[in-house]
């Protein structure tokens, strides 16, 4: 699922809400379980918080990787909230997280620079190793945040085919994109928002020129 609007619209807020990093102001984030009990993300407590955003993964626009951790480690770093303070301190992991660490790393063809430092990375290879670390998690849901903002078209297709794998694997995907032609070949559904608000809700086939004025403004003729 995609999330579409200008610049400031609020679709970075959205993500980052949902996930808990930024607080919500007022009103409800209901999470529906699998048995139908909804839970309300607004007013977990710091323990539950904690245990959501391990169930609800995030991938940063810049990334957030340590650059002098090399590659696996940082894929092991979304371990984190699976591991006891000490391990955590100390970056101690099982290996069954190195197993793990290692089979994510390999299927986005990253294996081969498990070893390399974080800062000698391209912006995709940084990018795919995010994805990887989220993954770490075991997240039902995948945020992602611009995830190819600042990409090339070659890397672009690359993440965007990464996220698609990720959400053949019953996992949920809702990422922020700017390029309507993205959303258009890789989504099955998308929320369009202006100024704070949800003004559409369908699938890309309805993005149509008048919506797209809705969302854009003069600026619609410039999106592609």
């Amino acid at each position: 699922m995609a999330v579409i609007g200008r610049s400031g619209a609020g679709k970075s807020t959205l993500l980052h809400t949902l996930n808990g990093t930024i607080p919500s102001s007022c009103g409800e984030m209901l999470h529906f379980e699998d048995d139908g009990v909804a839970q309300d993300i607004a007013q977990l407590s710091a323990r539950q918080m904690r245990q959501w955003r391990a169930r609800c993964g995030m991938i940063f626009q810049d990334f957030c990787l340590v650059p002098r951790l090399d590659v696996i480690t940082n894929v092991l770093l979304g371990r984190l909230s699976h591991t006891s303070t000490l391990k955590s301190f100390f970056k101690v992991f099982d290996d069954a997280d190195r197993a793990r660490a290692i089979e994510l790393l390999q299927w986005l063809n990253m294996l081969p620079h498990a070893l390399q430092r974080a800062e000698n990375l391209s912006g995709g290879q940084m990018q795919r190793v995010a994805i990887c670390r989220a993954l770490m998690q075991n997240p039902k849901i995948l945020l992602a945040d611009e995830p190819v903002a600042s990409l090339d078209p070659k890397n672009t297709r690359r993440i965007m085919d990464a996220l698609q794998k990720v959400s053949e694997n019953d996992i949920a995907v809702m990422v922020n994109l700017h390029s309507v032609e993205l959303v258009r070949e890789y989504c099955t559904r998308v929320i369009g928002i202006a100024q704070g608000k949800i003004i559409f809700d369908g699938h890309p086939s309805q993005l149509n020129e008048r919506v797209l004025q809705q969302l854009y403004g003069e600026e619609a003729n410039q999106i592609h």
